[in-house]
């Protein structure tokens, strides 16, 4: 039977590639996001709709997928600030960033364990960014969007913390960080085209072992200092 997949963010960037990936991988591939995409999804992908800032949602989705074996599920839904900068930061939009890159990754988790449980070597891939690491995130990034970065600081951890107590169902953990991609997030300037992070990214997932449970990986294998 084919392995199943879901990747939340799925309707544009990274998301949308790395569900178009696994499926042209021979994968079955729950794609989740906000709205159907305006030009529907390619054959093999099922759409489920899916909010990650709203804990409803996350537990209609669940409910919906009750008794499903899931094998990955890749945390992928992010935003960033509308404005960045010390002075223009806006508290109910911080809040929104880590609501949506931060606290629905751990929540969607919990709500998809038993699914994760049914799985074939179950990997929980959540990803972050070398924005939020403490040694490396400003050593060449000048940018100041407090909010990207202090949510993926906190993801770390929380991937961190899920490590440990998923750990007796067998579940991987990983913060994964794609690169500078070529999206929308990723902006103009960005250097990594969409779909060379997608193929790293899947890679590093596929070899995936439990003691590597709980680790910091760029897209092109190297650990990331915390």
């Amino acid at each position: 039977m084919a392995r199943t997949v879901l990747v939340t963010g799925a309707g544009r960037g990274l998301g949308r590639e790395l569900a178009w990936q696994y499926a042209t991988g021979g994968w079955q591939v729950i794609a989740c996001g906000r709205s159907r995409p305006v030009h529907g999804t390619e054959t093999g992908i099922e759409f489920q709709p899916l909010e990650v800032a709203d804990p409803a949602s996350i537990s209609a989705l669940a409910a919906r997928l009750t008794g499903r074996p899931l094998d990955v599920l890749v945390n992928n839904a992010g935003v960033r600030s509308p404005l960045s900068g010390l002075d223009r930061l806006q508290p109910e939009e911080f809040l929104d960033v880590l609501r949506i890159n931060t606290l629905g990754p751990l929540l969607l988790t919990r709500a998809l364990r038993a699914n994760l449980r049914l799985g074939s070597s179950p990997v929980v891939a959540n990803i972050g960014s070398r924005a939020g690491s403490m040694a490396e995130g400003l050593l060449d990034d000048d940018d100041d969007d407090y909010a990207y970065r202090c949510s993926k600081a906190a993801l770390n951890m929380a991937t961190v913390q899920l490590a440990r107590d998923l750990q007796p169902d067998g579940i991987t953990l990983l913060s994964l960080h794609p690169g500078w991609v070529k999206t929308d997030m990723g902006g103009a300037e960005a250097v990594l085209p969409v779909e060379e992070s997608a193929k790293a990214l899947r890679s590093i997932i596929a070899a995936a072992k439990p003691e590597y449970s709980g680790a910091f990986l760029a897209f092109d294998g190297r650990s990331v200092s915390w």
